[in-house]
């Protein structure tokens, strides 16, 4: 983000508020249609420029094989008196933790949709994301001036695949030459001619999409007695209509043209809800224990909710914060509260912080205001510990918002710093990257030594690794996931383990006779002893057992541990002035050395269970891919009311190093799964390097 440039308006009533995200597939235009939007009000150029030359919205891209929007962006407009702040969200399934956040910070979703392309399956799965909890949306289609668009089969599919409530607003109005000169209301009676097919009916239907979902009960009689139904009534219902969740109308726009942009906006300000209509989320205390239930009041108790996290070169960490309840001001103290994600490797944590300067974001400015009162959006800088997701709220009465769903990160990525000056960065810059999004985990593996960025996808594993170098200048490399392989004897054995040393002075002298064999599955190393006489005194037999532990996690081949042994000390060997316990442990070492060359070992290799979520459209492909991999699927278990699936299966764990991107391309990213560490298998040849 930029420096503070200018001024921005005063902070708006929550009634003269609409905090809008918009969300669909990648190549929609969201991106295109919010800087239409600034435009239209003045607050860009055409050319999509703030008057300071900043660009207007925060969205970072990389180019992977096209330019992309890979992060949340967020502006803010004045329109007929009214703020409207846009929320403009990745299409990409690999930032759906953006999308969950900007969902979050907003009280409506506006679904856009190309005329190119129709609805995709990954935008019906958001859809009904957001049904679920009840997200007023409505329905826009962009790109209609494009060559191939198909308005009408768009719209078409729209209400075919998103369900019962969605009507069109308007026809689109072509002149001679296809172009699209503007649009046809179809509330407004007489301004769609009667040469456009199906006008009437689809008038007749908008029309009483509204008045089903209107609090006047008289207009349905109205309407059934055949009057003609006032304009400024239907458009006064049409926000009850969209606030309740079960109406969404239907927009069409050529962003670059300019043609709907207009009514886009009125319909913004007319029909979406303001904050206090969708109210605010569930909290709880920092404890645990029960809080009061908010509301949308600027003079109620201070609850606030970071929504995002970044790293501003010029002001440190910039936090976009959405309040709920109650007022944040300048210089005020506040407890700042993060729980539920130490699973993630998001600890727990609870500290009071002094807020600084409150700015408004518009897209990469930042300008400062005076207050942000409930229902709005504000960006807060040099909160120290303060994460994305996090709770801001009074130091004398602390709340806490529960953490939004976010998608389990499944795909690991080994990083290594690229020179000695970058591993000295790495850590903090690693800690900044991990605060900053809630998606990401980071793991020291001990089994391997390796450090894991735990990714959603191919794409978020490379915006991370970019955004090391680009906003945390440092270099790092992704090497090659290494899956920890281990070894178990393979039959019974009785071996000696002979250390004896003279070197002048006090020697070395321990000899241990040891019985092997292989154990259960998960069993460990488990150490046991049958010595009759003394002949290993009772104070070594500890050192036997350290020794051979310290052999089995070394390994004895490369770097595969011994694992899932029973080893029984029943003889040896020791002398009263040059027996130790160090000899005795290097005898114990020595004795599984024997072991596994007397009988051999087999390399075993680590299995998880995974469970997938699917439509049931794709699991005969779901099933197709596992088999591929080694896998054994286990069960299965459909859900026809949401026509979804789950599979389970147990998949070796190497297979599963690129299984986020193929599960995605077989599903059309409307797929998740979940894993667990189950238990080590025999690994087959190509695994087992001598």
């Amino acid at each position: 983000m930029a420096r503070d440039t200018g001024t921005a308006p005063a902070p708006r009533p929550a009634a003269h508020v609409r905090n809008v995200a918009l969300v669909g597939h990648a190549g929609a235009g969201k991106t295109t249609l919010a800087e239409a939007l600034l435009a239209a009000t003045g607050a860009v150029t055409r050319a999509g420029r703030v008057e300071d030359g900043t660009t207007c919205l925060d969205t970072e891209a990389v180019e992977v094989r096209q330019q992309r929007s890979v992060s949340l962006g967020v502006a803010t407009v004045e329109h007929a008196g009214t703020r409207i702040t846009l929320l403009d969200t990745p299409g990409s399934p690999d930032f759906v933790g953006e999308v969950r956040a900007g969902l979050r910070a907003a009280d409506s979703a506006l679904f856009v949709v190309s005329a190119v392309n129709g609805v995709d399956a990954a935008t019906v799965q958001l859809w009904e994301e957001c049904a679920a909890v009840g997200m007023p949306r409505a329905v826009v289609v962009t790109q209609i001036d494009r060559a191939r668009a198909d308005v009408d089969e768009a719209v078409r599919l729209a209400q075919l695949m998103l369900g019962e409530g969605v009507y069109p607003l308007h026809l689109v109005d072509r002149g001679a030459d296809g172009a699209a000169r503007g649009l046809q209301s179809l509330l407004e009676p007489g301004s769609v001619g009667g040469a456009v097919q199906d006008a009437d009916r689809l008038r007749a239907e908008l029309i009483e999409g509204i008045i089903g979902e209107s609090e006047d009960e008289t207009l349905m009689e109205r309407y059934l007695a055949g009057d003609e139904l006032a304009v400024a009534d239907l458009v006064a219902d049409l926000e009850t209509a969209v606030a309740r969740g079960h109406f969404h109308p239907v927009l069409c726009a050529a962003p670059l043209t300019g043609v709907g942009v207009p009514e886009l906006l009125d319909l913004l300000v007319a029909a979406f809800p303001c904050p206090t209509e969708h109210g605010c989320p569930q909290v709880t205390r920092p404890d645990g224990s029960a809080a009061p239930a908010l509301a949308c009041d600027p003079d109620g108790p201070l609850v606030a909710e970071v929504v995002k996290t970044t790293t501003d070169p010029y002001v440190g960490r910039v936090s976009l914060v959405r309040v709920f309840s109650g007022t944040l001001r300048p210089d005020v103290a506040v407890h700042v509260s993060g729980h539920g994600l130490a699973d993630r490797g998001h600890p727990d944590h609870d500290a009071d912080e002094r807020i600084g300067v409150l700015t408004s974001p518009l897209g990469a400015a930042l300008r400062p205001v005076s207050h942000c009162p409930a229902g709005d959006i504000c960006a807060v800088a040099r909160l120290a510990t303060a994460e994305t997701g996090d709770t801001l709220s009074s130091p004398d009465d602390p709340r806490l918002v529960p953490p939004w769903d976010l998608p389990v990160p499944q795909l690991p990525v080994a990083v290594e710093a690229a020179s000695h000056a970058d591993e000295d960065r790495m850590a903090t810059a690693l800690s900044r990257l991990v605060a900053e999004d809630p998606t990401v985990r980071l793991e020291r593996r001990a089994d391997t030594g390796q450090l894991i960025l735990w990714c959603v996808g191919d794409g978020h594993a490379e915006v991370l690794l970019d955004r090391l170098r680009t906003r945390h200048g440092v270099a790092v490399v992704a090497v090659p996931v290494r899956v920890p392989l281990v070894e178990t004897l393979c039959g019974p054995a009785r071996v000696t383990g002979r250390h004896v040393k003279q070197s002048g002075g006090h020697g070395q002298y321990a000899v241990v006779v040891v019985e092997g064999e292989p154990g259960p599955v998960g069993s460990g190393i488990v150490f046991d002893q049958r010595i009759v006489g003394g002949t290993v005194p009772v104070q070594y037999h500890s050192s036997v057992e350290k020794g051979i532990r310290a052999q089995a996690e070394r390994g004895v081949h490369g770097d595969r541990p011994v694992v899932d042994i029973r080893v029984t000390l029943v003889d040896g060997k020791a002398h009263s002035v040059d027996s130790s316990d160090a000899a005795f442990q290097s005898a114990g070492a020595l004795a599984l050395r024997e072991l596994v060359a007397a009988v051999g070992t087999q390399v075993l290799e680590p299995w998880c269970e995974i469970e997938v979520r699917v439509p049931a459209e794709f699991v005969g492909a779901v099933m197709s891919d596992l088999s591929s991999r080694r896998a054994r699927v286990t069960g299965s278990e459909a859900d026809p009311e949401r026509d979804r699936a789950t599979v389970r299966a147990e998949v070796p764990e190497v297979e599963l190093l690129g299984y986020p991107g193929v599960l995605r391309s077989v599903t059309h990213g409307t797929a998740t799964f979940d894993r667990r560490p189950l238990r080590y298998e025999p690994a087959p040849a190509a695994l087992t390097p001598a």
